[in-house]
């Protein structure tokens, strides 16, 4: 079509050109970006001249940088070389943020992957000691929380969430602990605190405990919180006959739980119980 000796190519054709849909010509039209060289009064039908290729171009390649039309739009109004630099250098910084969290993701995936692994090949009722390297744990006190189900720890859970950028279901494993004392005093029914163990890479706006390097008898079993009390017992039992003594208050995380599964028969959990030789 030839309009005022200007060729004009109709949208579907300059769709098919630049390799966009004429659902996206439409949408940047919409969005103050490029205008239609002209609009037939009768039909409606869109139609693009030649030296508006050129805007374009610089629109697919604003965009196949990530660039946002907002930022486009403005630029295109006021094209200038020193705008662009700033435009490129602000998206750079952007591109290397959004790397950055893809990074994170992909780690906080293996590390679920290797913790499901490792569930899945449990050693399940047997007592050992083990090590536990230094960590990081937010918590909140419970005030002898029963814990019959995973909605009994939602109230505290979204305390700890409170003011974070991320979900808690984004950060570690929630957790929940008994103090020494009533450990010692062997009342396992009720809990003291509330915790997120949480991952190396893990951002937590509040307030945080470093945990040392902790030397722990450990159980792991079939089922949840729930359950725990009979474990808590054998624990206990095991340490005191072992000369060995409580010296902090216990970890207990559901590894498999219903975040992966409803199977409750498939549920493990891991109790922790800080200890120490007793000196003769």
């Amino acid at each position: 079509m030839e309009k005022s000796n200007t060729r004009l190519f109709p949208i579907g054709e300059v769709a098919r050109m630049f390799h966009l849909s004429v659902g996206t010509l439409r949408h940047y039209e919409k969005k103050g970006l490029l205008e239609p060289e002209y609009i037939d009064e009768n039909t409606g039908y869109r139609y693009y001249s030649t030296r508006q290729f050129e805007c374009l171009n610089t629109i697919r390649y604003l965009r196949v940088l990530d660039m946002p039309l907002e930022q486009i739009r403005e630029f295109l109004k006021n094209r200038d070389t020193d705008r662009i630099q700033e435009m490129l250098q602000q998206q750079k910084e952007a591109v290397i943020r959004k790397q950055q969290e893809v990074q994170i993701i992909e780690r906080k995936i293996n590390n679920r992957m290797e913790q499901i692994k490792d569930a899945l090949s449990s050693e399940l009722d047997h007592i050992h000691i083990t090590s536990l390297p230094p960590r990081r744990i937010a918590m909140i006190e419970a005030n002898a929380l029963v814990a019959n189900s995973y909605l009994d720890l939602e109230d505290s859970i979204r305390k700890l969430e409170k003011n974070q950028k991320e979900s808690v279901a984004f950060l570690g494993k929630v957790g929940v602990g008994i103090s020494v004392k009533r450990l010692k005093n062997k009342i396992f029914d009720k809990y003291d605190m509330v915790f997120i163990l949480l991952d190396p890479e893990d951002l937590y706006e509040g307030s945080v405990t470093e945990l040392e390097e902790e030397n722990c008898a450990v159980i792991r079993f079939r089922g949840s919180h729930k359950e725990a009390e009979i474990y808590y017992e054998k624990l206990v039992n095991y340490i005191q006959k072992n000369n060995m003594e409580i010296s902090g208050f216990s970890k207990e995380i559901t590894m498999i739980d219903y975040g992966m599964t409803n199977d409750t028969s498939k549920f493990v959990t891991e109790i922790q119980i800080p200890i120490q030789k007793v000196e003769d």
